[in-house]
């Protein structure tokens, strides 16, 4: 499979465009509309859900760039972490007879007879932020972020700053099944391997803040705020969650039990500038203007990259008071 990293002055422009709506690109999504009375391509959006202030970022982000002003029609649907639900959606834009797909997988498995279905049918499919275990062949391209990637610097940052003293550490996971639990998981474990951190506890909380607060309740219960060191989070919703669970057990998140998150939306990182997480990695959610361009240039057949990752950073909390009010989302 091909890769291309999505990087600097390009990135940075695409972004910019997501965060404003304008209405072009350099991929060429403002080219759907050019021409001034070319029929609107209509493309559907099977979303997950709206389960995180990231999601939100997200689902505003491929609003804005598959508008009407860009030449698309949006026919939209957030399955709310239902997988069966969200393949009834993609069944449904193949009746419409929809120009293209893009899907955001609530879980890897179990998308091989739609997406067949897609391809018999003609209308291709962008994958967009999370990934599939079907046969790329299935789907024309996908775009997003490495999460393994963003697990391991979690990871690293862990063993840097814990690994050579026994740390007892917790864990709230994302969706079950989902790509980005399964692989900021193994990207963390294979950073920590061979530290003294040792996970005591890992359970999933569904990137929510109501189940990263409910899980991380269960947690004090069970070990006491004194019998957990580290915790690790696989977004920032939950870690929010378990702030709010540390503070009313009586402890201080961020001193009493370090914090480590992923996403780095706005309320994540003030929490970061607030000493109540310790380190957060992004997981940049503007990634509509680069799957609106790809939609375009796949409908033009064009050749495209199979898979397109965005970078992402990493912030302290010296990091983030510096860049938080800059930043779009």
């Amino acid at each position: 499979m091909k890769k291309r990293i999505l990087a600097g002055a390009a990135l940075l422009g695409a972004l910019a465009l997501a965060a404003t709506g304008c209405a072009s690109s350099n991929t060429g999504a403002g080219a759907a509309g050019d021409g001034g009375g070319d029929e609107l391509v209509t493309v559907g959006f099977a979303q997950t859900g709206s389960e995180s202030g990231w999601r939100s970022a997200n689902t505003e982000s491929m609003k804005d760039a598959f508008s009407e002003d860009n030449g698309f029609e949006l026919v939209f649907n957030a399955a709310d972490n239902d997988p069966a639900a969200q393949i009834g959606a993609v069944r449904d834009f193949i009746s419409r007879g929809v120009d293209a797909i893009v899907i955001a997988p609530i879980v890897e498995d179990g998308w091989d007879d739609v997406l067949q279905e897609a391809s018999d049918a003609g209308i291709p499919v962008i994958l967009e932020d999370r990934t599939v275990t079907s046969s790329d062949d299935l789907y024309a391209s996908w775009v997003g972020l490495d999460f393994k990637k963003e697990g391991v610097t979690a990871g690293e940052w862990a063993a840097e700053n814990f690994g050579d003293t026994p740390t007892k550490m917790v864990v709230l996971e994302g969706t079950t099944g989902s790509a980005p639990a399964n692989d900021r998981a193994e990207g963390f474990n294979e950073a920590i391997d061979g530290t003294a951190i040792e996970t005591i506890d890992s359970q999933t909380g569904d990137f929510t803040r109501d189940g990263g607060k409910t899980v991380m309740e269960g947690f004090l219960q069970k070990y006491g705020l004194d019998g957990i060191d580290l915790l690790y989070a696989h977004n920032d919703d939950m870690a929010l969650g378990a702030i709010e669970a540390i503070e009313a057990a009586g402890g201080v998140p961020g001193e009493d039990i370090k914090i480590i998150s992923i996403d780095a939306v706005h309320d994540g990182m003030q929490a970061l500038v607030d000493g109540k997480i310790n380190f957060i990695v992004e997981c940049n959610p503007l990634l509509g203007e680069l799957a609106a361009g790809l939609v375009t240039d796949v409908l033009a057949d064009k050749d495209v990259e199979k898979a397109n990752y965005v970078e992402d950073q990493s912030f302290t909390q010296e990091q983030a008071a510096e860049v938080i009010d800059s930043r779009a989302y």
